[in-house]
């Protein structure tokens, strides 16, 4: 068997090539940026097509950097943003549409219309989310009530839908000739479309959202064969498919219930395994799949999704011109030796888990003439851990699981300051793997084994070391006054807006 996985990690903001030997050490790695085009307030947009122009060049890139050709790939497998939304021709393979980024607002509208029937819990109890923007059973809606081109080629059966997993891997495995048209059950789980005990399209939440069933994709485990690569990646099987977040639950090793792991990005996600039982949440947060491997019981998980942390400091750097690069926060936040009583909250399109707060917008607090820009800019990192406290809270509240530790990877990750802060609020350690990427990480390792390129979960535990840990190190009494300000600020971004952007 080829010595090496290749895993696309397609992301919001870019997408990566990563090449893996069996020690999931990186061999070979390339990634290249793409457009975001917000043509109105809270709208967000990819183009499908530069995406997978994209593609093609990290995997030739990452190749060549490792000194390899596609028979040296054992298999390869895909992770990608979720709930981010394309329609596209089946005969052409032309999008008939830009993509609706996860972060789209469009269907705020919609969404409260659906809500006014049962509440914004209407679906929870079958999907485990609430009615929400961020997923893609209402952009779908929306793009078949508003493109005349999408409308019509749902009616005549040319249309098809997809996550951006099923867009790559029907691209991949041929596309207009012979490409396969599946997801797996973690991205159909943030669809608002998908049963969650029976991990099949639901008749009933298809009528209510007005999907044509025609469009959807076959509902597939996150590890298994799903067909042969073509062209960049001739021959290779196709064979590891999880959406972003869980991919990094899956290459973090999270393998037992009450693990969990936190992935700092564009916006936070911190994944709970519960089990091989979905647990519905009573706190705000979403119950979605973690995991299907082959024809097991697939695993559960309790999320908390937060909208904005890496994409605040990239607000400071390109809107208010505060700093010159992303690293550069924190240099500018270690140059006070607090916040100055300023508490920022990134509520910049309402806020996600555990308050589901449409209506609430973003809001600088306890501004004094003392206050300055440092004071700011550590505002915006605690705003990320305090965030996440918000979420490790609810989920304690929900499943009575205390965290013991919290591993992290992801962007943010290199922010000392951040994370030793994280380590304060929690008061638990916060651990760094060696291996930082762990959201391709986590593709490999799911098509690895779907072609018996690694034996079992035992074998990914043993790939997994820690790089650096962090010690909570703040009075607990300190801790608490903090996390009180916070929660006043937080009050402070409610009901600011009745009108969705």
């Amino acid at each position: 068997m080829p010595d090496f996985i290749a895993a696309i990690d397609q992301g919001t903001t870019s997408t990566r090539c990563i090449v893996f030997d069996r020690s999931g050490s990186i061999a070979g790695l390339s990634q290249r940026e793409h457009a975001q085009h917000t043509p109105r307030p809270g709208w967000v947009e990819h183009d499908p097509l530069e995406i997978w122009d994209k593609t093609q060049d990290v995997v030739r890139r990452a190749l060549a950097e490792a000194g390899l050709r596609t028979t040296d790939l054992a298999a390869v497998g895909v992770t990608n943003q979720r709930e981010t939304t394309v329609i596209w021709d089946r005969r052409t393979g032309k999008p008939l549409h830009r993509a609706l980024v996860w972060q789209d607002t469009r269907t705020a509208e919609l969404c409260a219309a659906l809500a006014q029937e049962g509440g914004q819990d209407r679906f929870r109890a079958r999907t485990g989310l609430p009615l929400a923007t961020y997923f893609s059973g209402p952009k779908i809606r929306w793009l078949l009530e508003h493109v005349p081109e999408v409308r019509a080629a749902a009616h005549d059966g040319h249309a098809l839908f997809g996550n951006i997993d099923s867009w790559l891997i029907w691209n991949l495995t041929g596309g207009p000739r012979g490409g396969v048209h599946v997801t797996d059950v973690s991205n159909a789980s943030r669809t608002l479309l998908m049963d969650l005990g029976r991990l099949a399209w639901d008749g009933q939440l298809l009528e209510a959202m007005r999907v044509p069933a025609e469009l959807l994709p076959a509902i597939r485990s996150s590890s298994e064969i799903y067909g042969e690569g073509q062209g960049v990646l001739q021959g290779v099987p196709v064979a590891g498919d999880l959406g972003d977040q869980q991919a990094a639950l899956f290459g973090q090793t999270c393998f037992s219930p009450g693990e969990a792991k936190n992935t700092y990005g564009t916006g936070c996600f911190l994944l709970l395994n519960t089990g091989t039982e979905p647990t519905v949440s009573r706190k705000g947060l979403l119950t979605t799949v973690g995991y299907r491997l082959g024809e097991a019981p697939a695993v559960y998980c309790l999320e908390g999704s937060i909208a904005v942390a890496g994409a605040l400091v990239q607000w400071l750097r390109d809107n208010l011109h505060m700093i010159e690069r992303a690293a550069d926060i924190e240099e500018l936040a270690a140059s006070v030796s607090d916040n100055g009583g300023v508490y920022l909250v990134p509520a910049f399109s309402g806020l996600f888990a555990p308050y589901w707060r449409a209506d609430a917008r973003g809001v600088i607090v306890g501004l004094t003439r003392y206050a300055e820009r440092g004071h700011l800019a550590r505002a915006a990192l605690e705003s990320t851990a305090y965030q996440v406290s918000d979420v490790v809270e609810a989920m304690r509240e929900d499943c009575g699981v205390s965290l013991t530790s919290l591993r992290v990877d992801g962007g943010m990750v290199a922010n000392q300051m951040l994370m030793q802060f994280q380590a304060d609020v929690l008061q638990v350690p916060v651990i760094r793997p060696v291996v930082a990427e762990t959201t391709a990480l986590g593709a490999a390792y799911a098509a690895g084994l779907a072609v018996g390129f690694w034996r079992g979960l035992d074998e990914l535990r043993a790939n997994w070391k820690a790089d650096r840990t962090w010690q909570p190190g703040l009075a607990l009494k300190e801790r608490d006054r903090l996390l009180a300000w916070w929660k006043k600020a937080v009050t402070r971004s409610f009901d600011w807006t009745t009108e969705p952007v």
